[in-house]
């Protein structure tokens, strides 16, 4: 799907102005907690809360990078490099708004002001990307990492055992409209 420069302009301005929230909200927590006090492993503890901004500060500028190199493809005129850049233009920003999974809540000013601004960009990222920050703004609490693992583990496998169920009962019931008859 090609994008305008002027449509890449404003999802880029909208990304760089995320940036400049998360990681500033990341730099004050990390000066903040540097060398202070007991650096937890606990969801939602001050560790975790500042790893959690940090992934989302390096998924949003990874995006950045993505954006502007297809830009220089395409007004330089590589065709061929702008193609192949495109297939990474729309990768949503890695751990945006997963990153948020392991932060206190409530979530801070700056944190949730990014977060609706990336919102913004749900038609652009694929896959309910605004449904997600949603949940992530509405989550009453951080949920990695888990205190048991074990759970943790055997709610994936059921999650991913019951989706896998769904599939096969899809691809089944397509199976019987396409061939009524049985034969």
């Amino acid at each position: 799907m090609d994008h305008d420069l002027d449509e890449l302009r404003r999802i880029g301005g909208i990304l760089s102005e995320a940036l400049a929230l998360l990681d500033g909200e990341h730099q004050r927590l990390s000066d903040l907690y540097d060398g202070k006090g007991d650096w937890d492993s606990v969801a939602g503890g001050p560790r975790q809360t500042i790893l959690g901004l940090g992934e989302m500060v390096g998924g949003v500028r990874e995006s950045i990078n993505h954006i502007a190199l297809h830009v220089g493809f395409t007004v330089l005129g590589m065709e061929k490099r702008a193609v192949f850049s495109r297939g990474r233009l729309q990768m949503e920003p890695l751990c945006v708004p997963s990153g948020t999974d392991r932060m206190a809540r409530p979530l801070g000013e700056a944190t949730v002001k990014a977060l609706l601004l990336l919102r913004e960009l749900d038609g652009f990222y694929a896959d309910d990307f605004g449904g997600r920050i949603d949940r992530a703004l509405a989550a009453p609490e951080a949920t990695y990492p888990p205190a048991d693992w074990d759970a943790y583990a055997r709610a994936l496998r059921i999650e991913a055992e019951a989706k896998a169920r769904a599939e096969d009962e899809a691809k089944a019931r397509e199976a019987a409209q396409a061939n009524p008859g049985g034969a």
